[in-house]
């Protein structure tokens, strides 16, 4: 499979629904969550453990995002079938405990065209859809007290300062996104 988006690539449009009631849209396009500074897609899933055990991270990356004016959104690509958990239902379940929209990629097109390897794995892209940054959100995500660094943090930082993240490429810790046989 191809690696996808890498630093420096200009990212291609999505439209995909939406599971979280609370944002109010049906469906979602990257136009639309992409402001004038940029966006960042997470792609995501209900099960793993990486995900369940930086929620409360995740969501604070998510804050941040809206506080800078970054939007924001979780994809799941995950083989609902043979994952369960990972059906829209759950999604929907899942949802309610999220402050931004979650996104059903069915198909699994989008995480094959982005190259998405990981569960959770971080895009930043700036306003004109160009790939600024990719990977994981820090070296520590079984526990944030043992982080020696922060590599999606300081790539937003960089980008509302107007400069290129001095990392711009990791690769994701987490679980494989669950590819359909």
């Amino acid at each position: 499979m191809s690696r996808g988006f890498e630093p420096g690539d200009k990212v291609s449009s999505f439209e995909l629904p939406n599971a979280n009631s609370q944002v109010i849209q049906a469906t979602i396009s990257l136009e639309s969550i992409v402001t004038d500074v940029g966006a960042i897609i997470v792609f995501t899933c209900n099960h793993c453990p990486y995900v369940i055990g930086n929620e409360s991270r995740i969501e604070s990356i998510a804050h941040k995002a809206r506080l800078n004016g970054i939007g924001f959104v979780g994809i799941n690509s995950n083989d609902p079938i043979n994952y369960p958990t990972d059906n829209w239902d759950s999604m929907t379940i899942r949802a309610e405990k999220m402050s931004y929209a979650y996104l059903h990629d069915a198909s699994q097109q989008i995480a094959k065209n982005w190259g998405a390897e990981r569960t959770p794995e971080f895009y930043l892209i700036d306003h004109n859809n160009i790939l600024r940054y990719r990977g994981r959100l820090d070296d520590s995500p079984k526990d944030p007290s043992l982080a020696t660094t922060n590599e999606l943090n300081d790539a937003i930082d960089a980008i509302l300062n107007g400069e290129t993240p001095s990392v711009q490429r990791t690769d994701s810790i987490g679980c494989s996104v669950k590819w359909k046989v």
